[in-house]
């Protein structure tokens, strides 16, 4: 390999890397068991807040309003979702220096609906954030799986990345680097990615045909592309379209937010 050579290659790979870093950020930030966190003015005061969005079950949900000398009262107003509960009221208070309130556990996929209200010394009612918060409660989930999990997802995206500009500027490591992808995708995703799946709902496959789970879908349709573009590399010897397109589904899959859509209880129909 010329000079060259080695230094598109590295480019290519930090440009892969960016992406790469940059899609799992926004994947995070943008998915809905992302934490809400932000500070309002209330009266000249300001006041932090982190609302959460998962919780392990087993384990009550803490909501933590981070005011250690507040001058004002807060409530938090709740129910199950999906479900025909009244709403509930349960008051903050003091813990460790900080102003908190606690949801309580509720079994795998189940969710509570929530809103937090701050009451000022003049008896004004101030809501926290516009819209109330959904958290959802899942299965704690061995690290020795989620682990391997992440990694190779993490991997099979970088690779998927590098791969589509491998094809571009047809490189000779194109037909090794698409069986790489493949290979992460299969390990990371089909494979791991059900047993998380199974730990944390009580189901290795919510997608379809019998569910909405977006990551399930979108696993396998990245999956089911790089399975085409290997076998339309290895039987043509230049698959640049192919793969070229299947790194750019890989992408657009990962740039969904993750657990959107995803498994949970339907309080309504238990209850029946």
């Amino acid at each position: 390999m010329s000079n060259n050579s080695k230094q598109q290659a590295w480019i290519l790979w930090i440009v892969a890397i960016v992406i790469t870093l940059s899609s799992v950020v926004y994947q995070r930030k943008t998915g809905p068991t992302y934490p809400v966190n932000g500070e309002v003015t209330i009266d000249g005061k300001i006041v932090s807040y982190h609302l959460m969005r998962s919780q392990n079950t087993g384990e009550n949900a803490e909501i933590d309003l981070g005011a250690s000398k507040p001058e004002f009262n807060a409530t938090l107003k709740w129910k199950r979702y999906k479900s025909h509960d009244e709403w509930r009221i349960s008051p903050f208070m003091m813990v460790d220096g900080h102003l908190k309130a606690y949801l309580p556990s509720q079994p795998p996929a189940g969710k509570i609906i929530y809103e937090v209200n701050l009451l000022t010394a003049d008896g004004k009612t101030h809501s926290l954030v516009d819209e109330p918060t959904v958290i959802r409660f899942k299965g704690a989930v061995p690290a020795p799986v989620l682990i391997p999990h992440i990694l190779f997802m993490f991997a099979a995206m970088l690779m998927a990345t590098r791969t589509g500009m491998a094809a571009w500027v047809e490189s000779p490591a194109t037909l090794r680097y698409t069986l790489l992808t493949g290979t992460f995708l299969m390990l990371g995703g089909m494979i791991l990615g059900p047993i998380v799946q199974k730990y944390a709902f009580d189901a290795y496959w919510t997608g379809w045909p019998w569910g909405t789970d977006l990551t399930d879908n979108k696993t396998a349709v990245a999956f089911i592309a790089w399975i085409v573009a290997a076998w339309r590399q290895n039987k043509t010897g230049n698959a640049k379209a192919w793969i070229i397109s299947a790194a750019v589904i890989t992408l657009a899959v990962y740039l969904i937010p993750h657990s959107a859509f995803g498994s949970e209880l339907d309080y309504t129909q238990i209850e029946q």
